[in-house]
């Protein structure tokens, strides 16, 4: 396992590291028992950061990280993030009151005395333009509850608008092959302020696994199916913004990448963490083997500049234009 700083807090993290979702819920049926093997292998291959929210499941995969960390609490770290159990638009959602008992519910369910990363989830622009949610977290900072905080964004404008708070850690972005416009100002902005990326939805809801087909049905409780179109949340969660036809047709014409490589998931998060800003990717993860082939970037070759600007033109000339909502 390779590691990476987290920012400038001196938590070095691994740079394949997982998510959390799909474990909690909304990505079709899940197994507890699957779901920490899964953890409990990761661990043993040496990932050390696993990314959460207290709506995954309603806490439940905070439930399930706590019993496979259990006794490793100073050896492997826990970002996880509010905000989104409230009204996300509503400045009372990010009182001090409010946050702590968030901070307080998912100390509770993680089994841990202080969460090494929290992170707001996704919050309405203009509460990050507000900017009193970050005296919150300072606040509890200050308390021990939390070592650092950070913050998931759906749009490059609202990351920009969060470096100028000084004391967020990181940044939670959208960044794939399909997404590249993080590439163009907020990375390298957030890389000289020594802010850590972590990357979420690096397989774009898993179009860039390589393994769906035009006929592949979702289950009904997968956002897979449900949010195709931004009917429950940002659309940008959900197959990039792209929609899945429109999507599958893309990934079918970037199945080269995988020429040379482990397999076209593995290319997809080696491209990633070929860019130098990036701190971590956290692919989500429902078993051991998906979590295996996750892993297998870290040997992957990584892309040399010819494929890079190829991979460029691409997402300028083929991607860019299709992708809906705000990014």
């Amino acid at each position: 396992m390779n590691y990476r700083e987290l920012g400038n807090t001196g938590i070095m993290v691994s740079e394949v590291s997982f998510g959390t979702w799909a474990i909690g819920g909304a990505w079709g049926k899940t197994n507890d028992s699957e779901s920490l093997k899964a953890l409990e292998f990761a661990i043993d291959q040496g990932v050390n950061f696993f990314d959460t929210a207290d709506v995954y499941g309603d806490g439940h995969s905070e439930e399930l990280l706590a019993k496979a960390t259990k006794g490793l609490e100073d050896k492997v770290h826990i970002g996880t993030k509010f905000c989104r159990k409230g009204d996300i638009f509503a400045p009372d959602n990010y009182s001090y009151e409010s946050v702590r008992s968030y901070c307080e519910d998912s100390l509770r369910r993680l089994n841990r005395e202080v969460i090494d990363l929290y992170q707001v989830h996704c919050p309405a622009t203009e509460i990050i333009r507000d900017g009193q949610v970050f005296d919150v977290l300072e606040r509890l900072k200050q308390e021990g509850k939390i070592r650092h905080y950070g913050i998931s964004v759906e749009t490059v404008e609202e990351g920009l608008i969060c470096l100028e708070n000084t004391n967020v850690k990181s940044l939670q972005v959208i960044f794939n092959v399909f997404r590249q416009k993080p590439l163009e100002i907020l990375l390298p902005e957030a890389h000289r302020r020594g802010v850590g990326i972590i990357v979420r939805l690096p397989l774009a809801s898993g179009l860039l696994t390589g393994k769906y087909t035009n006929d592949h049905v979702f289950e009904a409780d997968d956002h897979r199916n449900f949010n195709e179109h931004g009917a429950a949340f940002n659309v940008g969660e959900t197959f990039a913004g792209l929609g899945f036809e429109k999507g599958l047709e893309l990934a079918n014409q970037l199945k080269w990448i995988a020429e040379g490589r482990k397999s076209m998931a593995s290319a997809s998060l080696r491209w990633i963490l070929d860019q130098k800003e990036i701190t971590c990717v956290i692919p989500g993860v429902k078993n051991q083997k998906q979590a295996a082939v996750n892993l297998e970037a870290i040997h992957t070759k990584p892309f040399s500049k010819v494929e890079q600007e190829q991979l460029q033109n691409f997402y300028q000339a083929k991607v860019s234009h299709q992708i809906r909502g705000p990014y």
